[in-house]
């Protein structure tokens, strides 16, 4: 089955609405070629709008790096998916390591945000991974298969059509350190036959599984070349209109 690559930036907390603008203007010729493949931008909450405005008429797909599970209330300093989906935005990154690290998002809670990323009709990009130290211990596949049973914990397979995984092992994020196409190939598999378990075989067959890790110009094509590698989430080598178009044009 054919898988359309989802070539996906994650800014996290750099650009501004202004710097946001430069960027996808300057994005938007050295990607225009590019055939079969989606491309993708997840910018902060406060340059949302301006993204979406600057790509529009182009092929750039805009998203957020994070939702709230309710659609709206007291939780000051939260963003809803509805607010999302009206500045134009189209997907949402959840459960993301930096997200489950530092501000406590459980499997729990990102099955929440899930399901409410779905109702907001937003593209749900939903990120995985071990740690060293787990990786080290043997306890990946473990480790792995937990995430991935809580974080989808809400969906069901007629729901489940626009789901993207993203495989992001921890120990690979911001330090140089990249899986081998054969471990992150050899894990994408093990996501895919998991998947299968929960939602069927149509669904993990059709379901588009992302690779994240330190991913650069000179490692996207081995990794994005192996069959069960649908794409990239990728970091900072997407904080540059250049590098990131080279990963693009893989």
């Amino acid at each position: 089955m054919t898988r359309i690559p989802f070539i996906a930036g994650n800014w996290k907390m750099f650009k501004t609405g202004p710097e946001a603008i430069e960027f996808i203007n300057a994005l938007k010729p050295l990607v225009k070629d590019a055939r079969g493949r989606e491309v993708a931008l997840g910018a902060p909450a406060t340059a949302l709008q301006a993204a979406a405005e600057a790509a529009r008429g182009s092929s750039i797909l805009i998203g957020a790096q994070n939702i709230y599970f309710e659609k709206e209330g007291a939780y000051t300093g939260e963003i809803s998916g509805a607010m999302v989906q009206a500045t134009g935005a189209s997907f949402v990154i959840l459960g993301h390591s930096e997200r489950r690290q530092f501000f406590g998002d459980t499997n729990e809670w990102v099955a929440r945000k899930l399901a409410a990323a779905l109702d907001a009709k937003l593209i749900p990009v939903v990120c995985l991974g071990e740690s060293l130290a787990e990786r080290e211990k043997g306890d990946a596949f473990k480790v792995l298969s937990a995430q991935l049973q809580g974080s989808l914990a809400s969906l069901t397979p007629a729901r489940a059509g626009t789901l993207i995984l993203a495989y992001e092992p921890v120990w690979a994020i911001g330090t140089g350190k990249t899986a081998t196409k054969e471990q992150a190939q050899e894990v994408h598999v093990f996501l895919r036959a998991e998947t299968a378990k929960l939602l069927g075989e149509d669904i993990a067959q059709k379901t588009r599984i992302l690779y994240g890790g330190s991913v650069k110009p000179d490692n996207a094509a081995a990794l994005l070349n192996e069959p069960d590698i649908d794409g990239a989430l990728v970091g900072g080598a997407a904080l540059k209109p250049d590098s990131f178009a080279q990963i693009v044009n893989f």
